[in-house]
């Protein structure tokens, strides 16, 4: 399987490529608005996994060209770049090609990090709004810590809740997101569901900033 990680030079991005590398025998392409940045870092991921004994296939280019072809494509870019990102790439996309978000809005005051919900509901439904009719959103990886995602030395054992329409999408996600070791997915409902899921980010956030020793907090379900 193909998986594009758009916005795979970020946190989100670098983690998940990492882990995928790591874990799986999946083609992967790194996505950036600037190709050499995107190959840049495909190469320092592929650098990372050869020190690990691990031949891994990764590539970077520019967003359309990393979407195009691929079977899963990650919008790992920041809320308010996502409809924006998803009108670039939409010409390029396969049919049947599976859209992931992981994006969250959040504001930030004096107090901490809160939950910025946008008007539509949420901002996997607004993906879901922006992306063509011919692939399906899932809403997955919101909750996950990134450092400690990026970390392959580091145990997982979290959780990450998936949120969709389309049960034939949600099935793909589920089983790509288990491939990385110590990750479990966990069926969360349709996509009106994510406003609950995309709140959680921000109170781990909070949790993490008020909480010695808590800087890499993830999400078990039990």
């Amino acid at each position: 399987m193909e998986i594009a990680l758009l916005g795979g030079t970020g946190d989100i991005g670098e983690g998940l490529a990492l882990r995928w590398a790591h874990d799986t025998d999946h083609e992967l392409v790194i996505g950036s608005r600037d190709a050499e940045r995107a190959e840049s870092k495909a190469e320092a991921y592929a650098a990372e996994l050869d020190s690990r004994g691990r031949d891994a296939d990764i590539t970077g280019a520019d967003n359309a060209t990393a979407a195009a072809g691929a079977d899963v494509i990650v919008l790992a870019v920041p809320a308010y770049h996502l409809a924006d990102t998803i009108d670039a790439v939409a010409d390029d996309l396969d049919d049947g090609a599976v859209l992931v978000t992981p994006a969250v809005g959040m504001k930030r005051d004096e107090d901490g990090f809160h939950y910025n919900r946008p008007g539509v509901g949420s901002v996997t439904e607004l993906a879901a709004e922006a992306a063509p009719e011919s692939a399906p959103v899932v809403g997955a990886f919101h909750n996950l810590p990134a450092g400690r995602l990026a970390n392959l030395d580091a145990d997982l054992g979290i959780d990450t809740a998936i949120v969709g329409d389309d049960g034939d999408a949600v099935e793909t996600v589920t089983a790509v997101a288990e491939e990385i070791e110590g990750l479990r997915a966990v069926d969360a409902g349709p996509l009106a569901n994510a406003p609950e899921i995309e709140a959680i980010t921000p109170l781990l956030i909070n949790v993490a900033k008020h909480n010695d020793g808590m800087h890499d907090l993830g999400v078990r379900f039990e």
